[in-house]
């Protein structure tokens, strides 16, 4: 996509960095102080459970936005086109259950951490069980692949000649974990949360900045936004040009089909990244587990003042994931529209070279004494992340692990230690596997989506079963998981390693949802076939009491601040985007 070489700050540039970083801390201090006075472990990992709807939702999704949407998800739509739309919008679905479902049951239980409901409903195996998952995951699959997105973009931005080669990456990425890693160290959730709903305007004004620029550019003369989205959309059609050549060089490695609609959600089954089927019943894999149990998301919802704010803040942050391929999506297309012999070199290079997208964006694009914001909003999405998943890491060791295992009768003021020294001992580890994650080659999107896609389907599927249906046990629920492991890896060795394998199955979201269906099978299964649960393992705060259920509760007081109203308002757009992009009107 060009060179990046002459990246040069102005004053200006400088003194918005400079701004950033103040208001950050002041923010970051400010909110961590009240949680050293409290120094309770509800109020480090929880917040003291006050956060308003509007911090509930900033946060959720503001810990969410990562290098993997900055670096790894437009550098995906440039390659795929519209379809990665649906990792936004097809939260639809997950934020659903969550705010009508899941969210009342998480609340009354009380709990801090998702794998002490698991505890709860079924045995102590599986809370330790997902809490050491957990853990793993939020390192591998969170941190080293965000700091790895940031270490990557910085090196590429800031060339350090005094530095050999081979160190650059893990110079930054180090720089970059240390930085961002800090106020999760000693604030707790409070901080974190402060800090996000900040960091998420300056990540949405500078991500449409982005997108605006980029539409300017392909205008040309003409200078007209209006211009410069037919262009895009002209291009990205792919009907006639270099555009096309390119299209058709690799539709067969995109879907293994002969022709390919980069304007259309709709998309094979054997699509790599976004096949059909995920549309329809995707999100009871990788979606309830990253929006409803995963706690690194949760953990906002479960320090919310009560039901109400805590079903606004998910219907506020559905607002914000309509919002999210503007920033995230369409700077893709367009750098499709104005770069598409990128798409000419080997398919094994194409998405690493995708990967420089958005930075290729900010420095041919962004003119004098603004691309300070563009970098205040990269290092604003990267500290968001760092800081949830640091923090809720440092809970679930604490708490599920710790405290579980190790030393049961630790005091508030214990734990809160813990925490934090964890936090320093999971921020060293994903640092260091930070530096070696490009080693591994491909796209940073797919690296980080597929291992969802693994941990994700065995515990979406008892914990869907175990809040909606009482004869769900501890025995089905337990096999169902390790088996679901088993299956996860014998699904991967067969698609990598057996000649004539079907298709269909390559894709890693179809791989989850045969995963998680087999689960449902297995659970359900044994459940039935041995004894039923104990009485205290299926209370009304555990599952839901079909005959007492009241899902109504909690809404607002006015129909203008209704969860019902602004919830169906919700959906109707999205309904109506992804009708507009099904592939019938482009």
């Amino acid at each position: 996509m060009g060179s990046i070489d002459g990246f040069q700050l102005e004053i200006m540039d400088y003194l918005i960095i400079a701004a950033y970083f103040i208001t950050i801390w002041v923010i970051g201090a400010w909110a961590g102080r009240r949680s050293k006075e409290e120094t309770t472990s509800e109020d480090y990992f929880l917040a003291g459970r006050k956060l308003p709807w509007f911090i509930v939702g900033a946060s959720f999704i503001a810990s969410n936005i990562s290098t993997e949407h900055f670096i790894g998800m437009i550098g995906a739509s440039f390659v795929y086109g519209i379809c990665v739309s649906m990792t936004e919008w097809g939260n639809i679905n997950s934020f659903t259950i969550l705010i009508w479902f899941f969210i009342p049951f998480l609340l009354a239980t009380k709990i801090f951490t998702t794998p002490e409901f698991l505890e709860k409903r079924f045995n102590r195996i599986l809370r330790q069980f997902f809490a050491i998952v957990t853990v793993v995951s939020n390192v591998v699959a969170f941190l080293a692949a965000v700091l790895y997105g940031g270490g990557l973009a910085m090196s590429k931005l800031f060339p350090l000649a005094w530095l050999p080669k081979e160190y650059e990456l893990f110079f930054w990425v180090a720089v970059i974990g240390v930085g961002a890693g800090f106020w999760a160290i000693y604030g707790g959730l409070s901080s974190v949360v402060w800090m996000d709903f900040f960091m998420l305007i300056i990540m949405i004004a500078g991500g449409i900045s982005v997108t605006i620029l980029g539409l300017y550019m392909l205008s040309g003369d003409s200078h007209s936004l209006v211009e410069g989205w037919r262009i895009m959309i002209e291009r990205n059609q792919a009907t006639s040009g270099i555009w096309k050549e390119v299209v058709d060089q690799n539709a067969q490695y995109m879907a293994h089909t002969d022709t390919y609609n980069r304007l259309s959600v709709i998309q094979p089954v054997t699509h790599e990244v976004i096949p059909w089927p995920s549309l329809l019943v995707g999100f009871l894999s990788v979606g309830i587990w990253y929006n409803v149990i995963n706690q690194f998301m949760i953990q906002r919802v479960l320090g919310a003042k009560n039901m109400y704010h805590a079903r606004m803040g998910i219907v506020f942050a559905g607002y914000i994931k309509i919002l999210m391929p503007l920033i995230v999506v369409i700077p893709g297309l367009i750098l499709f529209a104005r770069y598409p012999e990128v798409m000419k070199l080997p398919w094994k290079e194409i998405r690493p070279a995708a990967d420089a997208g958005y930075i290729q964006m900010i420095t041919t694009l962004i003119p004098v004494g603004l691309k300070g914001l563009f970098l205040a909003a990269l290092f604003g999405a990267i500290q968001s992340t760092v800081n949830g998943v640091l923090n809720s890491t440092s809970t679930v060791f604490t708490l599920d692990i710790y405290k579980e295992i190790i030393y049961k009768k630790a005091t508030d003021k214990h734990l809160v230690k813990v925490g934090i020294w964890a936090t320093v001992v999971f921020l060293c580890l994903a640092i260091a596997l930070g530096a070696y994650i490009g080693k591994l080659g491909g796209s940073l999107f797919i690296y980080i989506q597929s291992l969802y896609a693994f941990f994700a389907p065995p515990f979406a599927a008892i914990f869907l079963l175990g809040i909606l249906f009482r004869r769900i046990n501890s025995q089905g629920a337990t096999i169902a998981v390790f088996l679901g492991f088993a299956l996860g890896i014998l699904m991967k060795l067969y698609v990598q390693y057996v000649p004539g394998h079907v298709k269909w199955m390559e894709p890693y979201l179809m791989q989850a949802m045969i995963n998680w269906m087999v689960c449902v099978v297995l659970c359900v299964s044994i459940s039935c076939a041995t004894p039923a649960p104990m009485p205290e393992q299926v209370t009304d705060d555990l599952t839901i009491n079909w005959k007492k259920i009241n899902i109504f509760s909690g809404l607002g007081n006015h129909w203008y601040t209704s969860v019902l109203l602004w919830w169906g308002l919700f959906a109707f757009l999205v309904v109506l985007l992804v009708f507009l992009f099904s592939g019938i009107f482009v």
